[in-house]
C-alpha cells in the first residue's frame, strides 16, 4: 500500500450518521483524556492526550470534523467538569482538529510520517502554544513564564500523538477502515 494513498480526501462534504456518531465518539474520548485522566501540573500546565482524539478526526475525517470534534470536547468537557468556558480555549480546540486535517490532506505526495507529523505539530503550534496559551493569558491573567513550559510539553506531547496516529495508520485493517470512511 502506497504511503500516499492511505487516506484519501473526502469527495464531499455530506454528513453521515456515521460520521456524527466518530465524532461523538471523539469528543467523548478527548473529554475523558483531557479532563478524567490528565495530570494537573500548577494551573496552566496539564499533561493529558486530550487532543489525540481530536486530531485523529481532523486527519480520519477531515478538518471540519476535527474542528468540530475540538469544539465539541471542550464545551462539553467544561460543562461536566465546571470549568469556565474560555472561548479562546474553545477556538483553540477547534483549531488543532482543523489544522491538522487540512494540513493532512493538503501534502498527498509526503511520505505517510512525513504527512502525520508535520500536521500534529502544526496542529500544536497554533492551538496548543499560541492559541491555548493566550487564553490561558488574557482570560486567567496567566503570566508568560507560567504559560513558556508548555512550547517543550507540546513538542513532546505531540510527537507521542504523531507515532499513536502513524502507527493506527500503519495498521491495514485499520486504514482499510479509514479509507472506507472517506470514500462515502
Amino acid at each position: 500500500m502506497k504511503n500516499s494513498s492511505v487516506v484519501r480526501p473526502a469527495v464531499s462534504a455530506k454528513i453521515s450518521v456515521r460520521m456524527i456518531v466518530l465524532i461523538g465518539l471523539l469528543a467523548a474520548m478527548s473529554i475523558v483524556f483531557g479532563k478524567l485522566l490528565a495530570i494537573n501540573i500548577g494551573n496552566s500546565i496539564r499533561i493529558s492526550f486530550e487532543n489525540l482524539p481530536i486530531l485523529m478526526a481532523g486527519i480520519f475525517l477531515g478538518g471540519p470534523a476535527g474542528f468540530v470534534t475540538g469544539v465539541l470536547a471542550d464545551v462539553i468537557g467544561c460543562l461536566i467538569v465546571g470549568y469556565s468556558i474560555n472561548p479562546i480555549i474553545t477556538l483553540a480546540a477547534g483549531s488543532i482538529g482543523l489544522i491538522a486535517g487540512l494540513l493532512f490532506r493538503a501534502q498527498p505526495k509526503q511520505k505517510l510520517p512525513v504527512r502525520v507529523y508535520d500536521s500534529v505539530m502544526a496542529a500544536h503550534v497554533v492551538g496548543s502554544m499560541l492559541l491555548k496559551s493566550a487564553g490561558l493569558m488574557l482570560f486567567y491573567h496567566t503570566p508568560l513564564a507560567g504559560v513558556a513550559p508548555r512550547v517543550p510539553l507540546y513538542i513532546c506531547i505531540g510527537i507521542a500523538e504523531s507515532t499513536i496516529i502513524l502507527l493506527l495508520l500503519k495498521n491495514k485493517a485499520f486504514a482499510a477502515q479509514v479509507e472506507r470512511l472517506n470514500q462515502k
